[in-house]
């Protein structure tokens, strides 16, 4: 207030002609005019101009690019560089000398991205460190914006370890270095984990040198996968492989260790070169083979516990790290293909006996069907030949059936042995896999584990009846059941058969029958032996026709003979007489000559036509 009392005014300003702006100064106007100007910088919209930030609100930055008036910039535009203070240096882009309000309309983000292109291209030739604003997540990595762009940084490049949560690298500055850039489609790459990569190969080169086999040093878990565990020994990387976590079977690591775990390791190998480093955690304890009981031999019962399956066989665990295997042969008795799943499953707890066992290569079978007799063992005293049981059926071949007496016990049904009287093409026909069938025992071959077994057996040979019942010559009547190229199946009866060949099965009319026809068939042939009846149909009605004409023709012959007998008495009686008797005779022996002739050539005729 006090300075405000000391100003004197000055006498000689004129007031009025202020006011009414009829000039106060000594210079003219325009030329006052012109002077202010130059003290200012020509803004050209479009342009990118150098800028000084003169102080930041916020919502705003005010920047001084020399114009009459200071541009207003959000402070959104500067997410990217958080460290922004008041003096700084920056480019901007005028958008307009002034906007509605009278304001200079200048942009920060406008005049990065014009810039931007060019920028990106020379830090990656540069190998430059540069700053980017993580936006947001995306799909397999994050959104940057670097000078502007939105570049991508990949997950596996934010850090050298998994990142477990993306989201806690949103809305963060961090540098980056540009890795890969698209040309055509405006692409950028960027890495962090590139800079991460620089600074630990250092320690790398250090630690590796440092390192022997046999070593060992702490880490920490830094990834676990299905074939193993990852371990961060301080700068360097080691893998645990999954068999190289317990002497034990390991279904996955994430039973044996746990992410960020501090545990000791062993180095079994390195490759200085390619950086890789084998680690071990299970040869820190001694191997379970070698503390197995010294007293354990072939023959002694075991229990343990099923830790893998297979088709083949189960592992059997007896003990962390040993392992046994029972093969399926040796799990049943039974001769029959079966899976291992049959019999048990895995975490089952069995009991199994020792059948071989190899300390040096660390090999050991097991077997639980020897826990139970061997039922071959009294075989002859059990089914001794001549022995009626049930049987299961449980396969087939062509030449007959494969039956189960009892677990472990089988035995082959030929197909010979099946029936008496119906001729089995395949077992398919008289049985089905699954059903039960009464049996006999015919033949025991114990070295073989073998059984022959009968079923026609079970009942008496019909064919010594049928012996008596179907003698050659006799006609029976039956029905057609089959038909083939050669023939026809004759069901003569409920169990017995015959067969009638093609030629002898044609009927009287000349046709041939089908299949369900019944008709009158002669016995042609029977066989006992090979159990065959040869049946014709043919000869039913063409023997009675050949009776017939055979009668007819000793009929014709006898009356032949009469006649040639009468002749010869006639002869043998004639007496030399007149001549008209002489003449007389011969007319009677020339008719008698002719009529005999005349029966000879038809009886030859009839004959022919027989044949």
């Amino acid at each position: 207030m006090e300075e405000v009392k000391n100003v004197v005014a000055n006498e000689n300003f004129d007031w009025n002609a202020f006011e009414n702006d009829l000039g106060v100064y000594d210079q003219p106007k325009e030329q006052i005019t012109e002077a202010y100007d130059k003290t200012l910088s020509n803004v050209a919209v479009g342009e990118v101009v150098e800028g000084t930030v003169t102080a930041i609100t916020k919502r705003e930055v005010l920047v001084n690019i020399g114009y009459k008036s200071e541009g207003v910039i959000p402070v959104s535009e500067f997410r990217y560089n958080p460290d922004l203070k008041v003096g700084d240096k920056i480019e901007v882009y005028v958008e307009s000398a002034e906007d509605k309000n009278g304001q200079l309309a200048l942009s920060h983000k406008k005049a990065r991205q014009l810039k931007s292109w060019d920028r990106v291209n020379e830090a990656l030739e540069k190998d430059e460190i540069i700053k980017g604003y993580i936006k947001c997540r995306t799909k397999g990595g994050m959104i940057v914006d670097v000078f502007g762009i939105e570049a991508f940084l990949p997950g596996s490049q934010i850090d050298v370890k998994p990142i477990r949560d993306y989201d806690i690298y949103v809305d963060k500055t961090m540098e980056f270095k540009v890795v890969k850039i698209n040309q055509e489609f405006r692409n950028v790459v960027v890495s962090h984990k590139a800079l991460i990569e620089a600074e630990l190969e250092a320690q790398k080169q250090v630690i590796m040198s440092k390192l022997e086999k046999g070593q060992i040093l702490e880490g920490t878990v830094k990834n676990i996968t299905s074939y193993g565990v990852f371990v961060d020994l301080g700068g360097v990387d080691g893998l645990i492989h999954i068999t190289d976590l317990s002497w034990g079977r390991v279904n996955h690591p994430e039973e044996i260790v746990s992410l960020d775990q501090k545990i000791n390791v062993v180095i079994l190998d390195f490759d200085d070169q390619k950086k890789r480093i084998a680690l071990g955690l299970k040869q820190l304890t001694p191997h379970p083979w070698e503390a197995l009981d010294p007293n354990l031999k072939v023959g002694d019962k075991v229990k343990g516990r099923v830790v893998v399956m297979a088709d083949y066989g189960a592992f059997v665990e007896i003990a962390p790290g040993v392992e046994g295997l029972i093969h399926v042969s040796e799990m049943s008795w039974s001769q029959h293909l079966r899976s291992a799943q049959e019999f048990m499953k895995v975490g089952d707890e069995v009991e199994a006996v020792i059948l071989t066992l190899d300390r040096e290569e660390r090999k050991m079978s097991l077997g639980i069907k020897q826990l139970t007799p061997d039922p071959w063992e009294n075989i002859e005293t059990k089914y001794p030949v001549g022995t009626k049981c049930t049987a299961k059926v449980r396969n087939f071949t062509n030449f007959g059936v494969f039956v189960e007496i009892e677990e472990g016990i089988d035995g082959l049904i030929h197909i010979s042995d099946l029936s008496w009287t119906k001729k089995v093409k395949h077992p398919g026909e008289f049985t089905q896999v699954g059903a039960d069938i009464d049996v006999v025992v015919l033949e025991i071959d114990k070295e073989n584990r073998r059984l022959s077994l009968g079923h026609k057996q079970l009942e008496e040979n019909p064919w010594n009846g049928f012996e008596a019942q179907f003698p050659v010559e006799s006609i029976h009547e039956g029905t057609i059941t089959e038909m083939t190229d050669k023939g026809a199946v004759v069901a003569l009866g409920e169990n017995i058969e015959g067969f009638c060949p093609a030629r002898q099965l044609v009927k009287e009319d000349g046709t041939t029958p089908k299949v369900g026809d019944k008709l009158d068939f002669k016995v042609i042939e029977f066989s006992k032996a090979t159990k065959r009846i040869t049946l014709s149909h043919l000869r039913t009605y063409d023997d009675a026709r050949r009776e017939a004409a055979a009668a007819e023709k000793a009929e014709k012959r006898a009356a032949a003979d009469a006649t040639k007998s009468t002749v010869k008495k006639i002869n043998a009686s004639v007496e030399k007489t007149t001549l008209g008797d002489i003449a007389g005779l011969a007319a009677l022996k020339s008719a008698m000559e002719a009529a005999e002739a005349k029966n000879a050539k038809k009886a030859a005729k009839e004959e022919k036509a027989e044949e």
